[in-house]
């Protein structure tokens, strides 16, 4: 059964992840009529658990969402399910459209949509990408801890990746594949942690029973490997955003696009926010909630200045049929929220 949606709300959150769910619950508590439109394509799906998330750490991706869910829908926001194909500006806002057709307007739009890892072609490594394929040392580094574990090059910084997860096994093989050549500082800080390198491209990994069992070079050789690491290339989907002219930028890391925004998530756009792995490619589960919440009181605050100039205008001259209307949206919206 499809949920019955308002013409109209203040906040727009276009994503259901960490950074959209904690948006929409500080807009919920601060009476804000708000809609979460949500894909249901999270990025940690293959992720058995959310680490380093305080006391949450190894909770169930899907159980922390469905919580955060709850938490929204208790302060008053819809959470729907649900693909945004469209975003038209309209008179102050936007016009929000979805994949079966319906529409909604907003005064503001908060984008957390995440990103994309984009995998190189490898047999294998996708279908095992999220349980002994990894890329972040501090989500899935202590899950792995004294492991024989592969580092795959195929980045400039693939060298500073292996020193990383270093840190977490003192087995660890540097698989050059497609990285840039190393320098002689590289191969020195390698050699003296302990790092092994192996030359080549690589063709293929092993699975054996359903669990990684090594790494097949193009020569035929196997290394055997328990866990391999990669650094995905990141990418921001805002393609529903052309219309209002924000596009994806390349990120200074080198790591990826993202959609630039300042640090309270305010993009060149007017009224249009961005907060979690769309703009900060590097944000995990905790950093990307605090950046939603964040960017949610300041389109509150935004908001705030918006409906004080126009109760402004309105007292000024309150027989305006502008300053009716307006009064008459404020008041009707004052009613929505319950008071």
């Amino acid at each position: 059964m499809t949920e019955q949606l308002k013409d109209g709300y203040d906040v727009v959150v276009v994503g259901g992840g960490a950074a959209g769910l904690s948006g929409a619950l500080m807009l919920g508590r601060a009476r804000r009529a708000v809609l979460v439109i949500d894909a249901g394509a999270p990025r940690n799906t293959p992720a058995t658990g959310v680490h380093g998330l305080l006391a949450r750490e190894g909770m169930a991706p899907g159980e922390l969402l469905e919580r955060g869910r709850a938490e929204v829908r208790g302060y008053g926001g819809q959470v729907v399910t649900g693909e945004v194909t469209a975003v038209d500006r309209v008179d102050d806002g936007f016009a929000v459209t979805l994949a079966d057709g319906r529409a909604v307007r907003a005064r503001r739009l908060l984008v957390t949509t995440g990103l994309v890892d984009e995998l190189p072609d490898i047999a294998g490594l996708r279908e095992r990408w999220g349980r002994d394929v990894l890329h972040c040392p501090y989500c899935h580094g202590w899950e792995v801890r004294d492991q024989a574990i592969g580092v795959l090059g195929t980045g400039p910084m693939a060298v500073h990746q292996a020193l990383l997860f270093r840190q977490w096994s003192a087995d660890i093989t540097l698989f050059t594949h497609t990285m840039p050549s190393l320098t002689a500082a590289d191969t020195e800080q390698l050699a003296a942690r302990g790092i092994r390198v192996v030359a080549g491209e690589v063709a293929a990994l092993e699975i054996v029973d359903d669990r990684l069992a090594g790494v097949r070079m193009s020569d035929g050789t196997v290394a055997p490997r328990e866990a391999v690491t990669v650094q995905s290339r990141m990418v921001a989907r805002p393609d529903f955003l052309a219309a209002l002219g924000l596009q994806p930028a390349q990120h200074p890391s080198g790591m990826g696009e993202h959609i630039p925004a300042d640090a309270a998530g305010r993009t060149d756009v007017p009224g249009v926010w961005v907060a979690g792995n769309a703009t900060d490619l590097s944000a995990q589960v905790g950093g990307a909630a605090a950046a939603g919440a964040f960017a949610a009181a300041q389109i509150n605050a935004d908001l705030v200045t918006e409906d004080t100039r126009r109760a402004v205008d309105a007292y000024r001259n309150p027989f305006s049929p502008k300053n009716e209307a307006d009064v008459g949206e404020l008041v009707s919206a004052e009613r929505r929220h319950g008071l």
